[in-house]
């Protein structure tokens, strides 16, 4: 007997969920006990849920774009190394399709805060702020984060002073240090096992610190690199070869085909324009992202410090505090700290570690679509 044989119709009773923004991307937030156990019956409850396959989303509470059409999935970790398990789950905007291939950065600022909201983390419950030390496991590539955030009264704090570039305001920072993410997607952080590659006829560095990343330089696909994102998606010869690379690069990269996938990312580089430490145009993989994301950040900062790679010779070291690369992007700055042995071999990633902030935006029940 299957899932949708013994459990309540969603369609009909709806489904427990909290809607978030995590970092510069919003998702929609569950308890694992809250979905079907059958992966079929969960990826077509939450296209549903979504409002998947269709440009809009129209039927659904999928805000119409890659960087809203995300799920994070929370339970219980029975794993020593950590205290919460989150499934991070992409969900296409217009096509039948759930990809579970990355890790997401940003929706993890999040998962501490929804972990408390559900009971399933204990907070102090203080008159006074304190702050909330939460382990999680990242099951897409089995590493660790640990996410320090404020709480009062039991809760979670979300107002604070802490702007990112990309989220309107302010709120309270979610601290999160990532463990082990060199190679966590292709099993190496350099998993060509070069630092520089060839391919489909283009100069790049393929890197994994967390998540799958080619990087190019601008000049090598004669772009200034300042685009605007519209500019960028507009150029129908551009995205067809950045898709060749990409294709092209999956196998090299261990992915296997990634034809159907979102990974590996591509960030093109070029030299930083508002006292940063390197310009950034990101695509995920076909559209180009306003920001960019935070792992894929993590992983680009240290391509940047590997002498050779083709981000290396853009990068201003000067520009932001010792450790720290400060990513120029379309609408602003993205600060990662990464510790890196460059001569050693291979690199070794010593540490990684970035700020962002979450918000509850609602929390409640959703309406799936009847099948």
């Amino acid at each position: 007997m299957t899932d949708s044989e013994t459990r309540p119709d969603p369609s009909v009773d709806g489904i427990r969920a909290m809607l978030m923004r995590g970092g510069t991307s919003k998702g929609l937030y569950l308890l694992a006990t809250d979905l079907p156990t059958d992966t079929a019956e969960r990826d077509d409850l939450l296209l549903r849920v979504m409002g998947s396959p269709d440009p809009r989303q129209i039927d659904g509470v999928g805000g119409a774009h890659p960087l809203t059409s995300k799920v994070a999935v929370v339970s219980p970790s029975s794993d020593p190394r950590a205290d919460i398990d989150y499934l991070f789950l992409q969900v296409a905007v217009d096509q039948p399709l759930v990809s579970d291939r990355q890790n997401c950065g940003n929706l993890l600022s999040g998962v501490g805060p929804f972990a408390v909201e559900r009971g399933l983390i204990p907070a102090p419950v203080t008159p006074d702020a304190a702050e909330v030390s939460v382990r999680i496991r990242m099951v897409n590539t089995d590493g660790v984060a640990t996410a320090v955030f404020r709480v009062e009264g039991g809760r979670p704090v979300y107002s604070g002073d802490t702007a990112i570039a990309g989220v309107p305001g302010t709120a309270s920072p979610v601290r999160l240090d990532f463990e082990d993410t060199a190679g966590s997607s292709c099993g190496a952080l350099l998993p060509t096992g070069s630092v520089v590659d060839t391919i489909a006829g283009t100069r790049v560095t393929c890197i994994d610190n967390g998540m799958p990343v080619i990087v190019v330089a601008a000049e090598e696909l004669g772009l200034a690199g300042d685009e605007e994102c519209a500019t960028l998606e507009a150029d129908h010869s551009l995205r067809t070869r950045l898709e060749e690379v990409r294709l092209a690069a999956g196998p090299l990269m261990n992915l296997g085909d990634v034809a159907g996938t979102t990974v590996p990312k591509l960030t093109i580089v070029s030299p930083p324009r508002s006292g940063g430490s390197l310009t950034t145009r990101t695509f995920i993989p076909h559209r180009c992202h306003d920001a960019i994301g935070v792992l894929g950040a993590v992983s680009v900062a240290t391509a940047a410090l590997l002498p050779g790679s083709t981000a290396h010779p853009f990068l201003d070291a000067g520009a932001a505090p010792e450790g720290v690369i400060r990513l120029e992007h379309p609408t602003g700055v993205f600060d990662a700290t990464v510790e890196v042995d460059p001569h050693s071999s291979p690199p070794t990633v010593h540490r990684s570690g970035i700020i962002r902030t979450a918000r509850k935006l609602f929390d409640g029940v959703a309406f799936p679509r009847a099948r």
